[in-house]
């Protein structure tokens, strides 16, 4: 194991900004800060969004950043990835910020249902291959504790350089008749053509504040591993749909079956 990452799990247990809950000790129950996010680390009634599989944080940052009366926490397993956002946003006395060290599969012992108003999915592994689709983050296994955990009709984003996903996911979307309020091969043609991405964040996704700064501010923030994509020539997927509260997320043969 290298030195750096002992001394950035190290310095992981030093950020207040950072939860890591011991998992040995209560496996699969609910965690104290269930349902008391906004009182409890954040001392505010502001929204919460969460970004999955945050890896670095990039965009728990960069949206923290865009958006400063919204709460943002980041969550993934890797302490030494989580560790890098963490300290930036200590560094920058970011308020608005935290990380939660977990895997996604545990997330509903974290979050009480409607205490998340959108999930950001940015890159995540596409686990390839159809015998590997219920692993990915957007299967309904996934779909359904997120939509148990948000509030109704809450936004999910996925972004990926993958196709499969991206054809996976929207397919899962129009299969359960989920709003789907945008969806491109080429996020890149959105910024050129000034499409806004859709935001629950704010009152009025019209307001001109919103397109001219803030949305041009969500294209800019880039990833680590979209940056080596876009060394590749990859072109970037985009998905943002609507989940409905009452409405479980099936695969279309398993509504056939049932059916």
């Amino acid at each position: 194991m290298g030195k750096n990452k002992l001394q950035r799990w190290a310095e992981l247990e030093t950020f207040r900004n950072v939860i890591q809950p011991d998992l040995s000790e209560n496996p699969g129950g609910d965690n104290q800060l269930k349902g008391k996010w906004r009182r409890d680390v954040f001392g505010n009634d502001n929204p919460v969004v969460l970004e999955l599989a945050c890896g670095k944080g990039e965009y728990t940052i960069g949206l923290a950043q865009l958006f400063p009366e919204t709460n943002f926490i980041g969550v993934d397993i890797k302490g030494a990835r989580i560790w890098r956002g963490a300290k930036t946003a200590s560094e920058k006395a970011m308020g608005n910020t935290a990380f939660l060290r977990t895997r996604i599969e545990f997330i509903s012992s974290y979050f009480a249902p409607g205490e998340i108003d959108e999930i950001w999915i940015v890159f995540p592994d596409p686990h390839p291959g159809k015998k590997n689709s219920n692993k990915r983050l957007t299967c309904p296994f996934f779909l359904n504790k997120y939509r148990e955990l948000m509030k109704d009709k809450g936004i999910i984003h996925l972004k990926t350089d993958n196709t499969e996903l991206y054809n996976y996911t929207l397919k899962l979307a129009v299969d359960n008749s989920l709003e789907i309020l945008h969806s491109t091969t080429d996020m890149d043609s959105m910024n050129r053509e000034k499409i806004a991405v859709p935001c629950s964040l704010i009152s009025d996704p019209q307001d001109p504040d919103y397109t001219d700064r803030i949305s041009p501010g969500i294209h800019s923030i880039k990833t680590h591993y979209e940056l080596k994509f876009r060394e590749k020539g990859l072109k970037i997927n985009y998905l943002a749909f609507r989940l409905e509260k009452d409405k479980n997320i099936s695969h279309g043969w398993e509504t056939a079956n049932r059916e």
